[in-house]
């Protein structure tokens, strides 16, 4: 009996042909094992990228590659593609890579984020990385490198978002959808501004990225800043001691599940800080891949990410929810008007412009109300509240311009009714827009100026301005 299995045996598998054979040895590992892999070999390695050989005709730009090192697999994106070879710059640091190792083409990076990934905080790879256990990957996966919504396809931006922050509420009102910068060299309070602004109660998700943040600030920013907050809000951290490859990412790993959570109806805060390291690492990337400095060391790859990202951002489709986005932008040197700075401003709906001699003064948020443009705060403002807000822009670049003078004491009230005006107001408007992190929100900036204008008015600690200039104040604030 088993002479006649075995023969039925034989007999069976001279009857199927070799790969018949073949696939059955393998059917067991099919499930991890892709029907093609492409591959090839590192024939250089540097400290900012390794070259591939046996790669460069199956590969795009942006491509993702991984490549075998002695401590494991390590991925890469694809940076330049030459007749000979592909330049890939990885992820991780490349001083363990050898000669000859082996690299293969990979599916493109993507994150599945759900609902569930409120109040953890992740990597550029949305990996976490808090402690807190392993994310549970949503349905559906979403790639990092997203084309903008359509331009026509787009909703208007037209309801009010109240921050909670009196200077930013009154001069550069902010409404959902729109992008909006805070512009200010370093010291200055760009990062407690932001801080401020994530304390806003008009949004339904926050989404937070870190891009090349100091490592000391992470928890800071995580536990007094968002605070509160923390169950509604996804972290995306990239430490500055990273890879620019990791540090560009987050960037977009951020965006990524902004708009996971708009096309969900969710009205998104996006709050990064910073867009100018992403521009650094941009270029770290882009001079690694052999592109010439054309501005400052900036290649013109920098001046292509900015807006393919930052178009990202904004209100989503009719009847879905809204992008607003709240980029923080470091200016070299306080000079407001650098390449990035500069490109910055043009693409977004608006800047914030943090001063340093405001700061100085110890006026704090620093933000001067001349400089600073909300191009949507005709959809925030009715006709009234346009008007003063005119008026008191006057009255600032009046009182300021005679700074000099005042100081000098050739200032003599009674000859120049607006000068007087603008003496006896400002003073008082600048002690009404002092606001710390610790202060409460205002819930309406308009109502909560003219009680605090008239309480200093009538503080016995002010200094009382001339009569006519204060009636003069009176009659038209």
């Amino acid at each position: 009996m088993q002479l006649t299995q075995a023969s039925h045996s034989d007999t069976e598998s001279a009857d199927v042909g070799p790969l018949t054979r073949l696939a059955r040895l393998f059917a067991p590992h099919r499930d991890g094992l892709p029907l093609r892999r492409q591959g090839g070999r590192v024939c250089e390695v540097t400290m900012s990228h390794v070259n591939v050989s046996g790669l460069q005709r199956h590969v795009e730009l942006g491509s993702c590659v991984e490549v075998e090192t002695t401590a494991g697999p390590a991925t890469g994106e694809v940076i330049a593609i030459h007749a000979d070879v592909a330049t890939i710059k990885l992820f991780g640091a490349s001083t363990r890579l050898s000669l000859g190792a082996t690299a293969w083409l990979r599916d493109e990076l993507s994150i599945s984020p759900t609902p569930h990934w409120l109040g953890r905080v992740v990597n550029a790879l949305g990996e976490p990385i808090d402690g807190l256990g392993p994310l549970h990957p949503g349905a559906e996966p979403l790639p990092l490198d997203r084309e903008p919504i359509a331009a026509m396809e787009l909703d208007r931006v037209r309801v009010p978002i109240a921050t909670g922050i009196r200077v930013i509420d009154l001069f550069t009102p902010i409404c959902a959808g729109q992008r909006i910068g805070i512009f200010a060299g370093a010291g200055v309070g760009k990062t407690t501004t932001i801080s401020m602004l994530a304390r806003a109660r008009g949004f339904d998700t926050i989404v937070v990225a870190l891009v090349a943040e100091r490592g000391r600030e992470v928890r800071e920013f995580i536990e007094d800043a968002i605070g509160t907050n923390r169950p509604r809000t996804l972290t995306v951290v990239s430490s500055s001691s990273e890879s620019p490859m990791m540090r560009k990412l987050s960037a977009k790993t951020a965006m990524t599940a902004a708009e996971y959570f708009r096309d969900r109806g969710d009205k998104v805060l996006l709050i990064l800080d910073s867009l100018t390291r992403f521009a650094h690492a941009q270029r770290e990337i882009a001079l690694a891949a052999g592109e010439p400095p054309v501005a400052r060391g900036y290649a013109p790859s920098v001046f292509i990410e900015l807006p393919r990202l930052l178009e990202r951002a904004g209100p989503g489709r009719p009847g879905s929810g809204s992008i607003t986005g709240v980029f923080s932008v470091l200016v070299d040197g306080d000079d407001h008007n650098e390449p990035v700075a500069d490109a910055i401003r043009g693409i977004l709906d608006g800047h914030i412009v943090l001063d340093r001699n405001i700061a100085d003064q110890g006026r704090y948020p620093a933000i001067d109300p001349l400089s600073s443009i909300s191009r949507l705060a005709l959809q925030a403002w009715s006709r009234e509240e346009a008007e003063l807000i005119r008026r008191l822009k006057t009255m600032i670049a009046r009182y300021e311009e005679s700074r000099d003078l005042r100081a000098l004491g050739a200032y003599k009230p009674g000859v120049d009714p607006e000068l007087d005006q603008a003496v006896a107001v400002t003073p008082l408007l600048y002690r009404a827009m002092l606001q710390g992190p610790e202060d409460s929100m205002t819930e309406n900036a308009f109502g909560a100026l003219a009680s605090l204008l008239a309480g200093l008015r009538n503080s016995p600690t002010a200094k009382p301005p001339a009569e006519q200039s204060i009636a003069a104040a009176r009659g038209n604030v």
